[in-house]
Order: structure tokens, then sequence, then C-alpha cells
């Protein structure tokens, strides 16, 4: 008994020097990439505000913040509903959840490599020996062998190559954390998106229908004058012409709607059979005027797709000193205790028992040249993870930039579109009057009705868009998720 607790002493010891040995792990240290050395997002500097367009500027804020519901600034309560029932019900942000949380628990069964390893075994086993293996003549005799023992053993992590696992199962959770933010962000900006286009080909209906009114209440002043004689029956047919090629406009249009329905039918979880959408008008959706401009030091940390692509960097980085402490020897103590018999019974007697205890070390004499070049696959990947986060940064610059001058000229486009909408409508007016005084030629009047109609689509094409590149410069600034009051709003994983 003497000779156990001596033992147990000194590979007590053993393990107190292990320990002051591993009090650094092999491998580089993460280092979080600088920021850009930049403070603006386009070459020209960036105006405070758009042109004045439809009767509204928007202002841009510096540094400002940005709210992690900025579909409210479109003051829709349709809207609102709409995205609150794809956060709600949307599978792939459920499964992006789902992977969030099978990385946290990956991460928590890492940190078990740190805890001494504990195990029981009991084996009942008949055996016969064979005394010829050892070179007797004797026969063999039979017997009963029942065997229960307890192991412990417990990795010395001398190199740091568990340490470097839980740091790379850590900052596999961070990426996961960051894609399932960035599904969230896209999930949003999709449906509202697709809510306003929805609107859009609503309108554009409804300005053709009463285009096709107009065009009916001119074919039937056309026909009663080509019962008095003064016009041609030429023009009753050219009139219908038209009215029949503007229908034929709106099956493309209501197509589209039904388009838009299903996708948001699959985006809120539901069969395009089971979806009940609220009406959502384009004009009961407000411009937001007042936007907020993050700061190009802080977009790096706000973008999801960067934070993940950084994410993957340190992954990358922890594997490098994984790779490099295989190369290492690898030390652990291990103890077993236990008692053997012919049964049960004798297990108690002081001649059955038996236990060992001691360090072991386990090192890599040859191995080819597989831990070597398993060493250098790691630093290549992570100069890959590198290249990938630096694309991920310019490619989030440079969605900023398009949408900031997307904007500036989205206003200046709508601008000329109401201009040309009031006057082609005012045309319309005129030769109407004209035409039924018998002023004005009836091909001016078909004429500025194609005209007219052109300049209404356009114009309606033109505040939808102004909407939409409003969405992409929410979405391009990181959509706000470090402002989320309640994670539960958006099912974030516990």
């Amino acid at each position: 008994m003497n000779n156990f607790r001596s033992l147990v002493q000194r590979g007590a010891c053993f393990a107190v020097s292990m320990a002051i040995l591993g009090g650094c792990a092999v491998g580089p240290n993460f280092v979080r990439p600088a920021p850009p050395d930049t403070d603006r997002y386009t070459r020209e500097p960036q105006p405070k505000a758009t042109v004045a367009a439809d009767g509204r500027a928007q202002h841009f804020t510096p540094g400002a913040s940005i709210t992690a519901d900025w579909w409210r600034f479109f003051k829709s309560t349709q809207l609102d509903a709409i995205v609150q029932k794809a956060i709600a019900n949307n599978p792939t942000l459920q499964a992006s959840k789902a992977s969030l949380r099978q990385s946290q628990d990956n991460m928590r069964a890492g940190y078990g490599m740190f805890f001494p390893q504990i195990q029981a075994g009991l084996d009942v086993s008949r055996q016969q020996t064979a005394p010829l293996l050892q070179g007797s003549e004797t026969p063999g005799t039979i017997f009963n062998l029942v065997t229960l023992s307890g192991t412990i053993s417990y990795a010395l992590d001398v190199f740091g190559g568990a340490r470097r696992t839980v740091e790379s199962l850590r900052a596999q959770v961070d990426y996961q954390r960051y894609e399932t933010e960035a599904a969230y962000i896209m999930l949003t900006a999709n449906v509202v998106n697709t809510s306003i286009a929805r609107a859009a080909y609503a309108a554009q209906i409804r300005a053709t229908e009463q285009l096709i009114e107009l065009e009916n209440q001119q074919l039937h002043l056309t026909e009663v004058q080509v019962r008095t004689g003064i016009a041609p029956y030429a023009n009753v047919l050219s009139i219908r012409g038209l009215i029949a090629a503007n229908q034929a406009l709106l099956a493309p249009l209501k197509q589209k709607i039904s388009q838009a329905d299903h996708l948001l039918a699959t985006l809120e979880g539901v069969m395009p059979s089971q979806i009940i959408l609220p009406d959502t008008d384009l004009t009961g959706l407000s411009l937001p005027v007042d936007l907020p401009l993050s700061l190009p030091s802080d977009l790096v940390n706000q973008r999801p797709d960067i934070l993940s692509a950084e994410a993957q960097m340190h992954v990358a980085s922890a594997n490098i000193g994984v790779a490099t402490a295989a190369m290492f020897p690898s030390f652990s103590l291990n103890g077993t205790y236990g008692a053997a018999g012919s049964s049960f019974g004798n297990l108690s007697s002081a001649n059955s028992r038996f236990w060992s205890i001691g360090p072991s070390v386990t090192t890599p004499v040859f191995q080819g040249t597989s831990l070597w070049f398993v060493r250098r696959a790691a630093i290549d990947a992570y100069h890959l993870s590198q290249a990938n986060y630096r694309q991920a940064v310019l490619g989030a610059f440079e969605q900023v930039a398009d949408s900031l001058k997307a904007l500036e000229h989205d206003a200046e486009a709508l601008q000329a579109q109401v201009e040309a909408q009031r006057a082609t409508g005012e045309a319309v007016n005129l030769l109407q009057v004209n035409y039924r005084t018998g002023m004005a030629a009836y091909l001016d009047v078909l004429t500025a009705d194609v005209q007219f109609h052109e300049a209404t689509i356009a114009y309606l094409q033109a505040v939808a868009q102004r909407l939409q590149d409003t969405v992409v410069l929410f979405v391009a600034l990181g959509g706000g998720w470090w402002n989320e009051k309640s994670p539960k709003t958006k099912g974030e994983a516990p």
C-alpha cells in the first residue's frame, strides 16, 4: 500500500510539472483583422441628402445606429405582420438555429477533454487454458473468471492541442451564430422586397385598368362619331386594338403577383394554397427619409458575413495549433484498480486485487510526411480564410457604395418620372377635350394615351425601386441585429 501511495505522489508531481510546462499552446494566437483604412464608401464625398423627389428627400446620418426592426421605418402594419410571420415560421431560419445549437453542444462536448476520464468495467467469462502455448505438456484447465475494475486517465495538454481544439470549436460557434444572423437579415429583406414588388405590381394593374376604362370611354365617343359620319370606322378598330393590347398586359402582372404570393408563402413556412396575405398598397408604404449610415470602421463589426468570415479565420488559426501539437509527444496519467476471481464471492479477497498507476508518453517517431503536410494544409487553409475575409470586406463595401449611389440616382430618376407623368397626364386631358370638339386628330389622342400609360408605369416602378434600394442599404449596413432588445423576437437559439 505504501508503494501505491508513493506512486500516486510521484504521479501528482509529474502532473504538476507537465501543467507548468503546458502553460503555452503551440500555434499562432488569433488576432482580429484591423478595419480598412478608409473614412468613406464612395470615391466622392457622401452628400448629406438626396435630391427631393416626389416631395421627399432622404437624409443620411453618419454614425447613427440601425434598429433591428428596420422595416418599421416603412410604417406599414401589414408589412410588419408579414415579416413577423416569416420570422416565426421560416424553415431556413429554424435550420440555421438548429445548426447553432449543434455547434454549441459540440463545443460543450469538447470541454470534456480537460477533465479526468473515468471508466468502470465488469467482465465475466468462462475460459480454457492451452498450456502448449507456453511449451507445457500438461492438460489444460477450464475455469471461470470475473473481473471488476475501474480506470482513470487524464490527458496532460502540454503543447496545447486540446486547448486549440476547443478554441476552434468556440470559433465555429461564432461562425454559426453569425450565419444565423445573416439568415435572419436575408429573410426579412426578402420578405420586405417581395412585399414591395407585390404592391408595385398591384399598382400597375390598377393603373392599366384605369387606362382601359378611359380608352373604353374614348371608344364609346368614337363609335358615336362614326355613326354620325364625322369619323372613319378605322378609328374604332384602332382603339379596340389598343384596349386589347393593354388588357394583354394584365395577365403577366397578375402572374407576377401570384409568384410573389407563392414566394411569401415559402418564406412564411406555409403551403402556397394556405397563404393569407394582407393587402399592401404601394401608397401605404412610407419612404424612410432619415437613414442611418454606419462609419466604415464600424461596418466590419456589423456585417454578419464579415464576422462569419472572421470566425472562419479563427477556426483555421486554431487548427494550425492542433496540427502542430500533433507533431509533439502526448502525455497522460493512467490508473487502474480492480479485482479478479473465479466468482463474485471471492472478489473481496486480498489476493484478487490488482492495480497500476503511472504516466504514459506517446510520441510520433515516423509517419512519413503526414504530420508535416497536415500542418502545411492547416496553414494553407488559414491563408484561404484570409483571402475569403478580404473578399467579404470588399464585397460589403461595394454593396454599401452601390446602395448609396442607387438612392441618389433613384431620387433623380423618380423626379424625372414625376415630371413625365404630370406632363403626359395634362396632354391626355387637353387632347381629349380637343378631340370631343373636333380640334385634335384621333391619332394624337392614342399617342397621348400610350405615353401617359408608359409614364405612369415608369413612375410606379421608380417608386418601388427607391423603396427596394432603401431596403438594400439597411441590409448592406448589417441590418441592426446587434441592437435587438429581445432575442426571442427573431427566434435566436438560447
